[in-house]
């Protein structure tokens, strides 16, 4: 006897359907914020900065044109937690401003970079964008240039990850109609395919000098990743079709084993203890991870009848067991029960309860 389940998933189970579209649409807005308003603005930002003329009017504090005043170099100040060398440069213009910047450069290979050494700043809107010591220029962490790549890459990141979940919502909704598994294969598939073209897209864009190359090779990594879905879909259309029972050999282990584990059901032995002890003749759960304390037997009526995914039909608070959980459908006397166990355990617990009736 195999209990058929109501095709109507638990309220409990539900998240995943409200929960994918709300963070795809939340995802997909942030994106489009990062891609359509702040990326073009650093960009624009880049433009302006490699195209500035030197400034000829005395002063020109505040304005677009590059700025270049003489300074001191008083001290520097290494910064700490950091893989690539960065440096604070603490200086005195002409004029007596003491300021401070930061560059990413060895100074310990420079010897003009030593205090009291003359430099020269160079100011676009206000912040020190290059430092010129010696013959060397070293842009400062105000540098605009490729300033884009930032957003960009978080922005086609965000994006993919969005549409990722808005596919996964409608591979779930579609599914359900379909089968209850809690995990179907449309919804592995959309976040395994989304999570490599996240990646690239991720890489596209900081590796590329502008956003058309960007966006360009991430299109073709979409048509790539598409294509390779399409190729595994009619695979996994078979290999999950008809009767979704999983073929587990028992193993009766030849001393108790503890894992984690769950027995759902109208029964008394019953609860959310979390372990279950699988021996010769077994089966009990206990909230102890050595299986020593406050055990609670299952009794020899409980008889398995096989081992299938996890459904959205299943109880509320059948555990997930981050994507490895599988579930034993006993009876006891006619009492539908259910033991929730990973994967790799099942077979511990057909041990300990005995060979499947008809298998």
């Amino acid at each position: 006897m195999t209990p058929t389940p109501n095709q109507e998933a638990a309220p409990a189970r539900r998240g995943p359907i409200v929960a994918y579209p709300a963070a795809g649409i939340l995802l997909s807005l942030v994106a489009a914020w990062l891609l359509l308003l702040t990326t073009p603005d650093a960009r624009d930002d880049e433009r302006a900065f490699t195209t500035a003329p030197a400034c000829t009017a005395p002063g020109g504090a505040g304005s677009d044109c590059l700025r270049t005043v003489t300074a001191v170099l008083d001290r520097t100040e290494k910064e700490t937690g950091r893989k690539t060398p960065s440096y604070w440069l603490y200086l005195t213009e002409a004029d007596g401003t003491s300021t401070r910047t930061r560059i990413e450069s060895d100074l310990e290979r420079l010897p003009a970079a030593r205090a009291g050494a003359n430099i020269e700043v160079t100011y676009w809107q206000d912040q020190i964008r290059y430092v010129d010591i010696g013959p060397d220029r070293h842009y400062t962490n105000a540098d605009p240039r490729k300033s884009f790549r930032l957003p960009l890459s978080i922005g086609l990141l965000l994006g993919i990850w969005g549409a990722t979940f808005l596919t996964a919502a409608a591979a779930t909704a579609w599914s359900r109609r379909r089968s209850p598994r809690a995990f179907p294969w449309q919804v592995g598939l959309t976040v395994t395919g989304g999570t490599f073209l996240t990646l690239f897209g991720a890489m596209a864009a900081w590796n590329s000098d502008n956003i058309g190359d960007a966006l360009q090779l991430t299109g073709v990594a979409c048509g790539v990743v598409l294509g390779l879905c399409a190729l595994i879909a009619p695979f996994l259309h078979r290999r999950h079709r008809g009767d979704d029972t999983i073929a587990l050999k028992p193993s009766v282990p030849a001393e108790e084993a503890c894992f984690p584990g769950l027995i759902m059901g109208e029964v008394p032995y019953a609860g959310h203890a979390g372990y279950l002890v699988a021996g010769p003749g077994v089966l009990a759960t206990t909230p102890d991870p050595t299986g020593a304390f406050h055990r609670k037997a299952a009794p020899r009526t409980l008889t398995p009848l096989r081992v299938r995914p996890p459904y959205l039909t299943d109880p509320t608070g059948r555990p997930d067991y981050d994507g490895r959980a599988v579930v034993v459908e006993c009876e006891d006397n006619g009492v539908p029960v259910l033991v929730v166990t990973r994967k790799k355990d099942a077979p511990a617990v057909l041990g300990a309860l005995g060979p499947v009736p008809g298998r």
